[in-house]
């Protein structure tokens, strides 16, 4: 009996630990444009998380800020940008992309840029994604003759 008792609060105890570990967002194809020291540039990225998040933050230390842009218009802090459950939310040029404010260096090709994205979920809670982005003149996938 102890035995059984033992096992099923164990089950309880994983269930409530599932339900509070972070979920699984997967950035892919992150990319900045090359820039000149004190410039703005811009970062790219596919986003998908396995839970409906919204996008409230991001910072470099490449940067002295971040912010979002769409299309020809600027955000100001705080920004937000949904992100559905299992859909991939695409940060690409002549869309909706991120803006690093004044770099803190030159950013040359084949350099990486750390980049944090933080993602809130409907429970309040907050997960930081580190992003390790290559500095480039164009995307991934136009390297490989892959329409964006």
């Amino acid at each position: 009996m102890n035995r059984l008792r033992v096992t099923a609060s164990a089950c309880a105890l994983y269930a409530l630990w599932g339900t509070a570990a972070a979920a699984v967002v997967n950035v892919t194809e992150p990319w900045v444009r090359p820039a000149a020291a004190g410039e703005t540039t811009e970062a790219y990225m596919r986003i998908q998380s396995s839970e409906d998040a919204t996008l409230v933050d991001a910072r470099s230390p490449a940067a002295r800020a971040a912010a979002l842009v769409a299309a020809s218009k600027r955000t100001s802090p705080p920004f937000s940008l949904a992100l559905p459950a299992k859909e991939t939310v695409r940060l690409k040029a002549g869309g909706v992309r991120l803006a690093l404010v004044q770099v803190a260096h030159p950013l040359r090709a084949s350099e990486r840029v750390p980049i944090t994205l933080v993602l809130r979920y409907a429970d309040g809670r907050t997960q930081d994604v580190e992003v390790d982005a290559e500095v480039r003149r164009r995307s991934p996938s136009a390297d490989h003759g892959v329409p964006d």
